[in-house]
């Protein structure tokens, strides 16, 4: 009886406060630019004089936000803003730059400021406008300082992890150097990579000792030509004891055509890209075709798409490349993703990838044991691979988005997500 006498309380408490709420004025928030975009709790604190709604179709205005990696190892964001019903036609871009060193909290305050002024022309529509100040807080040098580094950026980092148990143990030592140089004009970037680990395996009273390096120079030198052609080129210089390389370069010039002009790239591109070069090889073990080393020529072909637009995302890219000798040492792939959202509510990603595979040169000879095999130690003959991915997400209930309340964790919430992976 007690139970129930509490649990009626607890009901009646809560439609009370329910109610209470209800009862409050709507005052200037049915007035306010309704908003479609990606938001954080962060930003909806900071920018309140919004709506934020979960369906493209009620809103005013709709970002789309982009993201790429800039020379300096940092990320440029893009916002672009679109105007639907009665704000059609205006549309705006504007970016910020998030540098390697910033915190997170220098880079949200940067993202809120670009939001800002990039709603300032819609809200400036609304009833809302006349609460709205702007204010410039810095003072302006007269003088612009130059950079002492001119573009060149370098970067390293150096990684290692020790884990085990009774009977298993592993260890990793990865390490990288980046040096880089990217203006509108060229392009630069060279990275250096070692990797060495072991796993060591306890089975029955055997030791197994699993134990792979790699070690890689690779490089790209890209020269702008037109908002459409640029031509360039791929050097790769290493070794690796998995795929039975003791020495390998690769020199690949190429050449590649944007049907969409480049400074469209955070929204379409179309990429035609050609390359032809020579490759050098040196094997640890003989290959299945008796070879310790050999040279190559070579050559592949890719073209690649991606758009970004309010109804989702397209990404695909498809290759073929083959050795000039023997035509039939060739490989084929391609790759796809695709995030649409499909009703309201609803959306749907999907994506995945296949090679078909002819020009595995290096297998060794006599194939590999099958402890080899458990352990990845050595990679083995096949004619293909794959992978593949799908999910979907469904929301409803209310279309405003505005309310933040952190108590309690982020449990709760107004929708069902269901994905499959």
């Amino acid at each position: 009886m007690k139970r129930i006498i509490a649990t009626s309380a607890c009901i009646l408490l809560a439609v009370n406060l329910l109610s209470q709420e209800a009862s409050q004025p709507d005052t200037l928030r049915k007035d306010a630019l309704n908003v479609f975009m990606e938001s954080t709790d962060f930003i909806r604190r900071e920018i309140p004089y919004i709506n934020y709604v979960r369906d493209i179709k009620d809103a005013g205005v709709y970002i789309i936000t982009t993201r790429q990696g800039t020379g300096s190892g940092g990320t440029e964001f893009t916002y672009f803003f679109v105007g639907q019903n009665r704000f059609a036609g205006m549309s705006d871009t504007l970016k910020f730059v998030r540098h390697p060193g910033e915190t997170q909290e220098e880079t949200r305050q940067k993202e809120v400021n670009t939001l800002k002024l990039g709603l300032a022309r819609y809200v400036a529509k609304t009833p809302l406008s006349k609460y709205i100040k702007i204010s410039f807080t810095e003072p302006l040098s007269q003088t612009v300082t130059t950079d002492k580094w001119d573009n060149w950026v370098f970067r390293t980092s150096l990684n290692g992890f020790l884990n085990g148990e009774k009977s298993y143990n592993s260890s990793n030592l990865n390490g990288n150097i980046i040096v880089s140089r990217i203006t509108d004009d060229l392009k630069f970037s060279i990275r250096g990579r070692y990797n060495y680990s072991v796993d060591n395996y306890e089975i029955e009273g055997e030791n197994y000792r699993s134990e792979n390096n790699s070690k890689s120079i690779n490089g790209l030198i890209v020269k702008s030509i037109s908002e459409h052609w640029s031509y360039g080129g791929t050097f790769f210089t290493g070794s690796s004891s998995y795929s039975n390389s003791k020495l390998s370069y690769i020199l690949m010039p190429g050449i590649e055509y944007n049907i969409f002009p480049y400074s469209e790239s955070t929204r379409r591109q179309l990429r035609l890209l050609y390359k032809a070069g020579f490759t050098h090889a040196a094997y640890i073990d003989t290959t299945v075709y008796d070879k310790m080393k050999e040279n190559l020529w070579l050559h592949s072909v890719a073209a690649a798409y991606e758009v970004i637009q309010k109804w989702g995302s397209i990404d695909v890219t498809l290759e073929y490349s083959n050795y000039f000798h023997d035509w039939s040492k060739n490989n084929i792939s391609l790759e796809g993703f695709i995030d649409l959202r499909i009703a309201k509510g609803l959306s749907v990603n999907f994506g995945g990838g296949a090679s078909i595979i002819h020009d595995q040169l290096s297998l060794v000879k006599g194939g590999a044991t099958a402890e080899e095999v458990l352990l990845r130690r050595k990679q083995l003959a096949t004619q293909f691979d794959y992978f593949t991915m799908f999910g979907f997400t469904y929301t409803f209930g209310s279309i405003y988005n505005n309310v933040v309340n952190p108590r309690f964790g982020s449990s709760g919430g107004g929708g069902m997500t269901i994905m499959f992976r």
